[in-house]
């Protein structure tokens, strides 16, 4: 997001466009207005390794907002917009954050929260106006009395996102900061760059919230070689079709529920726009079905590159068109890291055989605060880490995955980790006990399921479903609610109390090959 360089070069191009509104930010603009943020931050004290959050939708200030952070060695922690109060207050709270940045949308849930976090100096609320608390401040009014040149001491800052675990507590993925300036940035960048083919005169489209890792990386990519982003509020399948022809497109990047959603417009509203000038479009995040990317191809050619990497950033895979087709079904052969596929017991699995995957990882992180939590994605020796997924390679080096030991659910592109609901549903005065995972969604590629084993007064009760699932919904994020509520008599637990739960989810996943979608 630091557009400093560009902004000597190319004072008056288009750093990026608001989809929907049409807003354009220049990247004179650009530059100055993360400046005068940077020096905003820098006098509520903010040094060097320190923390603040923003908790908003995509807007015309989220860019300049991760930009103030990149040039003042800040981390920044861009908040899952769709989080309840609580939810965000642990996140706030948990990263050490000192600013706060939110919107008109979001404010009502960022005051709730912010009652809970006492570390938190200021909070700036996009297109807030008048504020009736001293604490609250508008972000134009606030920003407008710093200058537009560089803070003195520029460093390079970066994201500090979070990833959830499986007791369903989310964990900052803290990476160490290099002791450079804000122009010289991480190494992967100049990786991603090269095999994205990112240059100066292409134009991104954005369709992806941009709380997420990739969406995020690809724009800062887009702004640090001098393209421009169009950045989509949210995402509609036709409009997506209609960007890429209004403005020529030339790179973006999806998740397969994006495909799914545009396979299934009408013909005439598939064929409608010109897409010639789409050049790369990537895709991440979840499995795509064989059947989804095979008609991607046949409609927008060889274009269509994918990659598997986890946010802590283990190691990274990737595939071409042309590799995909000759192996249907892999997300790719190893380009960072050292990938190894492990049995239960730590040793080696033959090609072809599943088994979790492991790799010495590519680049260093720890979770922000929590050794234990750290120790508990490492190998023995430390030498290698996991998130718990499962694949194999198949004798031309190519992996495929095949499920997750650790149960998440990938829902739309959307990380799920079912702890957290199985913990708020046990505590409901009708609920004995509770399963959460994920089942086969044609749309999503999976969606929540919980499985309830009511307490015996309640077993025949109508309308415990909608019970349930409002209960939910007044406590967690809409991603991490059930969909759907299934009872039973009885969960299948071992001796040990332990909730076998990968044989009551596979009672619905009959009749496919892989475990994820």
């Amino acid at each position: 997001m630091y557009p400093g360089k560009q902004a000597a070069l190319h004072p008056d191009r288009p750093a990026f466009i608001m989809a929907s509104s049409g807003e354009t930010v220049t990247y004179a603009e650009l530059d100055a207005r993360s400046n005068r943020l940077a020096h905003l931050l820098r006098a509520h004290g903010l040094q060097r390794a320190d923390h603040f959050a923003m908790y908003m939708e995509n807007n015309s200030r989220f860019i300049e907002t991760c930009g103030a952070g990149e040039r003042t060695g800040l981390y920044y922690t861009c908040v899952n917009s769709f989080l309840t109060a609580d939810e965000l207050a642990y996140v706030v709270n948990n990263c050490e954050a000192q600013v706060l940045v939110t919107s008109r949308d979001k404010l009502a849930v960022a005051r709730e929260a912010l009652r809970q976090c006492p570390r938190v100096k200021r909070c700036l609320v996009v297109d807030g106006g008048a504020m009736d608390d001293p604490m609250y401040v508008d972000f134009a009014e606030a920003v407008s009395a710093y200058p537009a040149t560089p803070v003195a001491d520029e460093w390079l800052g970066t994201a500090m996102l979070y990833s959830s675990g499986t007791t369903g507590r989310p964990k900052g993925i803290q990476r160490p900061l290099p002791d450079n300036p804000p122009s010289e940035p991480l190494p992967l960048f100049h990786f991603l760059s090269k095999l994205w083919h990112y240059r100066e005169d292409m134009v991104y489209l954005s369709p992806a919230p941009m709380y997420h890792s990739a969406p995020q990386a690809a724009v800062a990519l887009t702004i640090r070689h001098g393209g421009t982003a169009i950045v989509m509020e949210h995402f509609d399948p036709e409009a997506y079709l209609a960007l890429i022809e209004r403005y020529r497109v030339t790179h973006s990047q999806l998740v397969p529920t994006m495909f799914s959603r545009m396979l299934k417009l009408p013909e005439a509203a598939r064929r409608r726009h010109d897409l010639s000038s789409l050049q790369v479009a990537i895709h991440a995040a979840a499995p795509c079905p064989v059947q989804v990317k095979e008609q991607m191809i046949a409609w927008w050619g060889p274009i269509i590159d994918e990659y598997y990497g986890a946010t802590e950033g283990l190691g990274f895979t990737a595939c071409s068109s042309a590799e995909w087709l000759a192996h249907k079904g892999t997300v790719g052969r190893v380009l960072l890291g050292d990938l190894h596929i492990l049995d239960e017991s730590g040793q080696p699995c033959p090609t072809g055989t599943a088994g979790e995957i492991w790799f010495k990882t590519a680049t260093p992180f720890v979770y922000f605060n929590d050794p234990e939590r750290t120790a508990l994605t490492r190998s023995a020796d430390g030498s290698m880490s996991t998130v718990g997924d499962v694949g194999y390679v198949d004798a031309d080096g190519f992996l495929y995955l095949t499920d997750r030991s650790t149960f998440m659910i990938i829902s739309g592109g959307v990380n799920i980790y079912p702890q957290e609901c199985e913990n708020l549903l046990i505590t409901h005065p009708k609920v004995a006990d509770a399963a959460v995972f994920g089942v086969p969604n044609e749309d999503l590629g999976e969606e929540v399921k919980a499985v309830v084993q009511p307490l015996p007064a309640f077993r025949h009760e109508p309308g415990l479903a909608d019970e349930l699932m409002a209960f939910c919904a007044a406590h967690l994020s809409r991603q991490k609610c059930p969909r759907s509520i299934d009872f039973t008599d009885a969960l299948p637990r071992l001796p040990t109390g332990k909730l076998y739960k990968k044989a009551l989810r596979d009672t619905y996943w009959a009749g496919h090959k892989s475990r994820i979608l």
